[in-house]
């Protein structure tokens, strides 16, 4: 098999070093990780596109995250270690995703957070169209209630691809994004942070269905007012989730146990 040709951002493909490492991983966090990419699949968040990281449980700056590959298809083999200018330590010939910078930059600047995942979940993407703001709907997408800013990345950089392919469009996506949990991306997707990876997984399959179930309603009411959580119900609501929501990944990662073995 023919080994991707390294990213230019890869310090091999310019002749550099690769950042050292921050330390071996257990293999049960890679093979989480690489669980979560394919629950993803699973619960109709992403498709063939999409990625899901975690900061590196010795290093805080450093972060996982599978090479070029398509979601469903991720194995513990896959993860490659990144610094947080998104420089792999460990590709090994493996190419890397090019919104990488998203990740790494949302960890800069973001302390708490621990794990990040982009998708392009259908339901989502309309609200970061329209002046239609996503609301919490229900008690388990609770973390909504908090506010979901859209990141227009036309607004500083003109007419683009629209992908986040560098640091300075994932600091700027950063900064949108704010102390909140969630941001839209105008006409491209979304991203959901948590405080750890199981929570993260959460909050982005709870962002599709939300976003569903407030499509639904405001068919339904056709204009009428929705009773949706408020800020003080949506804090005590995620609090709860937080623990419960635990029981919704062991289930989804059993799943995928009996799929792979792994």
């Amino acid at each position: 098999m023919t080994k991707p040709t390294p990213t230019p951002t890869d310090p091999r493909a310019s002749g550099g070093n690769a950042p050292p490492t921050g330390g071996a991983v257990p293999p049960e966090l890679l093979a989480d990780l690489a669980a979560a990419s394919r629950i993803l699949v699973a619960q109709g968040v992403v498709d063939g596109f999409g990625h899901v990281s975690m900061r590196h449980p010795q290093a805080s700056d450093r972060y996982l995250m599978a090479r070029s590959i398509a979601p469903a298809l991720v194995t513990p083999e896959d993860i490659i270690e990144y610094d947080l200018d998104s420089n792999p330590c460990n590709a090994n010939g493996r190419g890397s995703f090019l919104e990488r910078f998203i990740h790494g930059e949302i960890y800069k600047a973001r302390p708490d957070i621990m794990a990040v995942v982009h998708s392009h979940s259908p339901s989502v993407i309309p609200f970061g169209l329209v002046g239609v703001p996503m609301q919490a709907m229900f008690h388990n997408a609770a973390f909504i209630a908090a506010g979901v800013p859209v990141f227009n990345i036309r607004e500083q950089f003109g007419a683009t691809d629209m992908l986040v392919g560098n640091g300075a469009k994932g600091a700027a996506l950063a900064r949108v994004l704010g102390g909140k949990d969630i941001v839209l991306m105008r006409a491209h997707g979304s991203v959901a942070c948590g405080p750890t990876l199981q929570m993260a997984v959460f909050r982005a399959v709870y962002t599709e269905v939300n976003a569903r179930i407030q499509h639904w309603t405001l068919a339904l009411g056709r204009g009428a007012p929705m009773a949706v959580l408020n800020e003080e119900e949506g804090q005590l609501a995620d609090a709860t989730n937080r623990t419960a929501g635990l029981r919704a990944w062991d289930l989804w990662r059993s799943q995928v146990r009996n799929q792979v073995n792994w």
